[in-house]
């Protein structure tokens, strides 16, 4: 892993590295399991003069990506979403978000784009559901804005000491992610 990291580290200086960031913020809206915060973090740790930049580009290349995912969801729910949905087993996940989606529509957007919760379920779910797609386009970009734009702002300012914590103790910065991100999900099932 700490040679991952150190890859991460060197890639995220490159002039290419934008371009990867955006094309995997834009797929993790739609079907990708990991998060771009696994690149959006190490570039933002090298390149801190540019954090502000960082984020906007990942923030708008998710929101595109769950505009994708939401007429995905809205037109090919049976033959696309449901598929990928029931491939992460969120499929029984779908009735119970129908519900928060009846009572609390935007607000559900805007947590599904801020914290670990499946982001690709939270598109394709509003499409399906035909959640109006203005209101889910503006609390996509409020979601989705907030979460990497505050990991932009505490990298920024706290980034020489998170990157010695990084680079020291990155399998135990590791674990203790997988374990949050583990307990995430174990909450989400028990929902």
């Amino acid at each position: 892993m700490k040679h991952f990291y150190k890859w991460m580290i060197i890639q995220s200086s490159k002039k290419h590295a934008i371009w990867i960031l955006a094309a995997l913020a834009f797929v993790e809206s739609i079907v990708f399991p990991i998060p771009p915060d696994i690149m959006l973090i190490p570039m933002i740790i090298a390149l801190r003069n540019k954090a502000w930049f960082i984020a906007g580009v990942c923030t708008i290349a998710s929101v595109a990506g769950g505009l994708v995912g939401y007429g995905l969801g809205n037109y090919l729910f049976q033959s696309f979403g449901e598929p990928v949905l029931e491939f992460y087993g969120y499929d029984q996940k779908l009735i119970i978000f129908e519900e928060y989606y009846k009572k609390w529509g935007a607000w559900v957007v805007t947590a599904g784009g801020l914290t670990p919760l499946p982001y690709k379920l939270v598109t394709l779910g509003s499409g399906a559901l035909s959640l109006d797609p203005w209101v889910f386009f503006f609390a996509s970009i409020l979601g989705r804005g907030m979460r990497f734009f505050i990991i932009a702002a505490l990298l920024w300012y706290f980034g020489p000491p998170i990157r010695k914590l990084f680079e020291r103790h990155y399998g135990l910065v590791s674990l203790l992610i997988l374990f949050c991100a583990a307990g995430t999900f174990l909450a989400i099932g028990v929902l």
